[in-house]
């Protein structure tokens, strides 16, 4: 039997900022089924695609857009449980034989439509254990010490675009073989660091006021 690429979206219920985060509708979808959608877009690289929760809401939302359901245990739903918990209870759920796993946050909706067909392209192609998104970070960045700031990746006076590149983990997508997650890691020590030029890198969702943004750009890019 072929062992199968599968995609998951953890969404537990319980939010606190923002309650209810993962069922609230951007646009005339659910946050969830963004997440959904998307990896049903690419049917011959995804053989399924899989929402790991412990909310029965966020499961009748899951399943009315067709995703298969992983029942999370409350004992690693918490508000403090690494992500890396809930891809290894599926893991230990699913019976098919997994080779790899696409993670896909229910708090990041929006991605370009082309971002899981490149990486995942350049994941195969170069037999990489794991892959993820990041994005240049332009912003002069510094520490607050002894009540003064510091620079921290430039000089008082240099120019934005004389920064030397900085690069922060956006969320967007990670696609990590099995066998690692069941090693207890979604980013290898040899990731490969797939680049990622979108406005879509700065919408991570966990206030209203980050959902007000994701429901400005949605709106933006779709007119």
């Amino acid at each position: 039997m072929k062992a199968k690429t599968i995609a998951i979206i953890p969404a537990r219920g319980g939010s606190k900022r923002l309650p209810n985060k993962n069922i609230l509708n951007l646009g005339t979808f659910p946050l969830v089924a963004h997440s959904i959608l998307y990896a049903q877009q690419f049917p011959d690289e995804i053989d399924e695609v899989y929402v790991s929760t412990n909310d029965v809401a966020i499961k009748e939302v899951a399943l009315q857009y067709g995703a298969k359901i992983i029942d999370r245990p409350e004992a690693i739903s918490g508000d403090l449980e690494p992500t890396i918990t809930s891809l290894q209870h599926a893991l230990g759920v699913i019976e098919d034989t997994i080779a790899n796993i696409v993670l896909l946050q229910a708090t990041n909706p929006l991605r370009p439509l082309d971002l899981f067909e490149n990486a995942f392209k350049y994941f195969k192609e170069n037999n990489c254990d794991s892959l993820f998104a990041v994005s240049r970070n332009h912003n002069k960045l510094g520490k607050i010490l002894d009540h003064q700031f510091v620079p921290f990746n430039y000089q008082i006076g240099q120019r934005s675009q004389d920064l030397e590149p900085l690069y922060f983990e956006n969320g967007l997508l990670y696609i990590t073989k099995a066998s690692s997650i069941q090693q207890g890691k979604i980013i290898t020590d040899n990731a490969f660091p797939f680049i990622v030029d979108h406005p879509f890198a700065n919408v991570d969702i966990d206030t209203l006021e980050d959902f007000e943004y994701a429901e400005y750009l949605f709106n933006k890019i779709k007119k």
